[in-house]
């Protein structure tokens, strides 16, 4: 106990933060901050701050970290020196705050512009920030979309159709085809003439075929090698692959902009445990839940958080005592499993490959006999994917269990496998028709490159396979709410037999209809090249969905009693999406760089690939511009500048781990500060005794 006369500095040299400085003496201690309670404390050293330089002008009063007192006297201070300050200065201050006035009156104004604001309010305070943050992505998917649309149709499609009708003095300019094959030029599209069925038209919407075959919804459409406007000269192959490249770059950018904050996040987040279960204890309830039964499920998802955080913590302590046997028996489960989930991913991929070279085949042999068996044989492709998307997640959900790994990885690798399959599935489709394209006998492809006889205008035919992709998710999705959800809500409402009660309400799982909307924006992202309406298309698709999915939540579904968390849930979201999109640079890439483009068909059909553009273009430059692009493109630049993104990528790393080290020491200071305050009010308690 402390001596009745002790002095102040005696006593405070007693605090665990002074004894933990006194232990590391002649290390680091002179570069760390000094402790909270101190003479060096930084609450003096900021009050000294503020009276030896003044209050800053730029910051109001209110904002200043200080008690009351303080700040009214640097109000006070403001005051003064404001009347002190010349008629100019005066005016430059009022201004500034009048814009800054009216710029947040005009962001006040423009939110009430944004998108289905008042559906995701209201499905916030009904379900919780984790089934919002799903709608808010789905909001943001219709933006990403319509804007690649636009760039689309301003650079590609409206040029085309103004110069087809002759608008604005518009004319076309054709260039002759040179050291082609006439083989080679030949494309009868399959336009349908004369007078025909309702029917035909409802397959021809479905397939994209028939009069769709010959619209602006398919690159053979754009045929045409220069618009001439007046006297300018428009380009528009070059137009169409910048204009390619351009909605890949715009959408790679907004979402990494988008998924750095949440990145941040969960970085911060995940760095210590201790401070997982303190935000769930005392930050972890959502205030914009308004609906009891929502408020009832919040209550249900705290508690299973816990419940996971503290079996994720017994499970790792369970890891950590496991004798050699039983990790030897774990591990060897595990890689029986592995084989099992590579056996059944490439039982898929290979299905997907035959029926989709049996689809391409098929047409040839059979010809227009029967129409509704072409039109089922054209969609197995669609149906075959649908099939793997929905039945490899239930295996892999299955055998997962027996791999004993913690809640939270079981998660994390479910939906990983998940997300490839669902991808992968893509690849594996685009795979089997390049092969179709390129791969083929010396007779077929010599004159032209490709295989001319069966894809006189492959990129089309790639397009329409995208095409019908889209649809088909768009119908799966819709049926599946006709056709399963409503019907269950009826029988689980009006029927108490048993077994209906015990399948109940079907949870509205998150992660699944995120990858279903992924799946569909990445067949966007690879198709646009192929069908540049294709993102009107899209756009209008999460359009509808939007509403379908806010319907089926409202009325079918229940949250999830084991969501995704709300912090993570769109960084996790963005995260899934960049995969797709960093997958569909590689068909994109490969269709503009390794296989030879249609010669009877497209802006590119005097080039030996959609690449080649660029390099011709240039050639059209003056001599200086010239030999700079191809200098910036050899390899006597390339050399220097991968040396200097390394060095510059060495600074970062060593500027980021300084950042952990001094991360580091913040925390053990707020330790210290803890237990500082814990020791004086155990002196204040045995005071007062």
């Amino acid at each position: 106990e402390e001596p009745h006369g002790a002095a102040p500095v005696d006593f405070l040299q007693e605090l665990p933060s002074c004894q933990s400085a006194r232990r590391r003496r002649g290390g680091t201690q002179e570069r760390r901050p000094a402790p909270w309670g101190t003479n060096g404390s930084r609450g003096d050293a900021a009050r000294a701050g503020l009276q030896e330089t003044g209050v800053p002008a730029k910051c109001p009063a209110r904002e200043l970290p200080v008690c009351m007192a303080e700040k009214r006297r640097a109000r006070d201070s403001q005051q003064a020196e404001t009347e002190r300050l010349s008629r100019w200065e005066k005016w430059r201050r009022t201004s500034r705050k009048s814009l800054k006035k009216a710029l947040r009156e005009v962001r006040g104004l423009s939110s009430y512009l944004v998108l289905w604001r008042r559906d995701i309010r209201s499905i916030e305070g009904k379900f919780g920030t984790g089934i919002q943050s799903y709608f808010s992505f789905l909001r943001f998917l219709v933006l990403l979309n319509f804007i690649i649309f636009i760039l689309m149709f301003s650079f590609v499609i409206l040029p085309t159709i103004t110069s087809t009708f002759g608008l604005f003095n518009s004319t076309i300019a054709y260039i002759p085809p040179k050291n082609i094959d006439d083989i080679c030029t030949i494309y009868k599209p399959s336009g349908n003439k004369g007078l025909v069925k309702f029917y035909t038209y409802l397959k021809d919407l479905l397939s994209g075929t028939g009069f769709l075959e010959v619209t602006s919804l398919f690159y053979g459409y754009y045929s045409i090698d220069a618009v001439w406007i007046s006297i300018m000269r428009y380009n528009l192959p070059l137009a169409y692959l910048l204009t390619t490249f351009a909605y890949l770059a715009l959408s790679f950018l907004w979402i990494i902009k988008r998924s750095v904050e949440g990145f941040k996040h969960n970085l911060v987040h995940d760095a210590d445990p201790f401070q997982s279960y303190c935000n769930k204890v005392f930050a972890g309830w959502d205030f914009c839940i308004t609906d009891p039964n929502a408020a009832r499920l919040k209550h249900c998802s705290l508690q299973y958080e816990l419940q996971m955080d503290l079996q994720e913590e017994k499970l790792k302590q369970k890891i950590a005592e496991r004798r050699m046997e039983e990790k030897l028996r774990i591990y060897s489960l595990r890689i029986c499993i592995n084989i099992i989930v590579i056996a059944i991913l490439s039982g898929c991929f290979y299905s997907i490959y035959r029926v989709t070279v049996f689809s391409q085949e098929r047409p040839n042999d059979t010809g227009n006999a029967n129409s509704q068996v072409n039109l089922l044989v054209q969609y197995l492709p669609s149906m075959v994917i649908t099939l793997a998307n929905f039945i490899a997640p239930l295996i892999f959900a299955f055998l997962i269990k027996f791999e004993e790994y913690t809640p939270a990885f079981e998660i994390k690798l479910t939906l990983l496998r998940c997300v490839f399959v669902r991808l992968a599935n893509i690849g594996v489709l685009l795979f089997s028709l390049w092969s179709q394209i390129s791969d083929c006998d010396s007779d077929k492809c010599k004159p032209c490159g490709y295989n001319y006889k069966l894809y006189p205008c492959w990129e089309s035919d790639v397009g329409r396979e995208m095409y019908k992709l889209t649809i088909f998710d768009f119908i799966v999705i819709l049926a599946v709410a006709l056709f399963a959800d409503f019907p269950r809500k009826l029988l689980v409402t009006h029927c108490s037999c048993k077994l209906v009660q015990w399948f109940g309400d079907k949870e509205f799982a998150i992660s699944d209809n995120v990858l279903e909307i992924v799946y569909g924006q990445t067949i966007c992202f690879i198709g646009t090249f192929f069908s540049p309406l294709l993102p009107a298309i899209a756009t209008i698709k999460y359009f509808i969905i939007f509403y379908v999915k806010k319907i089926v939540l409202i009325h079918t579904r229940k949250p999830a009693a084991r969501p995704i968390r709300a912090s993570s849930s769109n960084f996790f979201f963005l995260v899934v999406l960049l995969i797709g999109l960093l997958l569909a640079f590689v068909p994109v890439g490969v269709s503009i760089a390794r296989i030879p483009s249609s010669k009877a068909c497209g802006p590119f059909r005097n080039f030996n690939t959609s690449w080649e553009i660029i390099p011709d273009t240039i050639l059209q430059f003056p001599i200086g511009l010239q030999q700079f692009l191809f200098g910036i493109s050899s390899e006597a630049f390339a050399v220097p500048f991968f040396v200097i993104l390394c060095i510059i990528m060495f600074y970062v790393i060593a500027l980021a781990r300084a950042q952990e080290r001094m991360v580091e020491q913040l925390r053990e200071q707020l330790v210290l500060e803890s237990r500082d305050k814990m020791f004086l009010i155990r002196k204040i308690t045995e005071a007062q005794k």
